[in-house]
């Protein structure tokens, strides 16, 4: 198996500074193993973006091969950021959310996942929500109170309940099995709570190669309000 990917972080039209962090920050193909990432941070002043981007670097820097968990990179990047609060008090109380998922040449995608941040998969044109959001409304869709697209309008669909950098945190973890022709895209909430899932699903599908797919998404982010921060990483498994 074949990986094409792009990846794209906007700040949108409200936020003065950008929480998101991703990895890799380039476009690019491999036949080996690949590790993707996308990490939304939060706290005080620009204590976000610090969060986000100490773990992405914390998860992603040791070897891209199969002998790392990605699970065990999440808690890395968890690790990483309580002890810089540890080491700057005034960072205290930051954290991040962190998607992950490693591709391995074989077709299986190896996921991890803290927060609300999300993974789809686009497969035979259909769209799957992958991860499960560790929100307040993301519980409250869970048990049927609400719709996905009640959740996107909610007053406090901000309210993250899991997040790394507060201490020790479970972690999801699941492996699925892609197929030639199948599209990933792992994306902050900029972009959920701004486009809807049929929006995304279309854009996705629409035949446009990854690099134009991750720039779509983001403007549509923007062209709905851009009042977050949007951070989306797209990627095609081939033959």
């Amino acid at each position: 198996m074949k990986y094409v990917w792009a990846s794209g972080t906007d700040t949108g039209k409200v936020r003065e500074h950008n929480e998101d962090a991703l990895y890799p920050a380039e476009s690019g193909s491999s036949d080996n193993t690949i590790l993707l990432m996308v990490a939304d941070g939060m706290g005080g002043a620009v204590a976000g973006e610090i969060a986000s981007r100490i773990a992405v670097e914390a998860a992603s820097e040791q070897p891209t091969d199969a002998t790392i968990e990605p699970s065990d990179r999440v808690l890395a990047g968890n690790s990483a950021v309580i002890l810089a609060t540890e080491e700057d008090r005034s960072l205290a109380g930051m954290g991040t959310t962190m998607t992950l998922v490693r591709l391995d040449p074989d077709g299986v995608a190896a996921f991890a996942h803290v927060g609300d941040s999300r993974a789809y998969l686009l497969h035979d044109g259909e769209l799957t929500q992958l991860t499960d959001d560790h929100s307040l409304v993301g519980e409250l869709v869970t048990l049927g109170r609400i719709s996905k697209e009640e959740a996107r309008h909610h007053p406090h669909r901000h309210l993250v309940t899991r997040v790394l950098g507060l201490g020790p945190i479970p972690i999801d973890t699941f492996e699925i099995n892609l197929e030639p022709g199948d599209r990933i895209l792992l994306c902050s909430d900029g972009l959920t709570d701004m486009v809807s899932d049929i929006m995304i699903e279309e854009i996705l599908s629409a035949g446009e190669g990854v690099e134009p797919t991750a720039w779509a998404l983001i403007e549509q982010a923007n062209a709905a309000g851009g009042v977050d921060n949007t951070t989306v990483v797209v990627v095609d498994a081939t033959e």
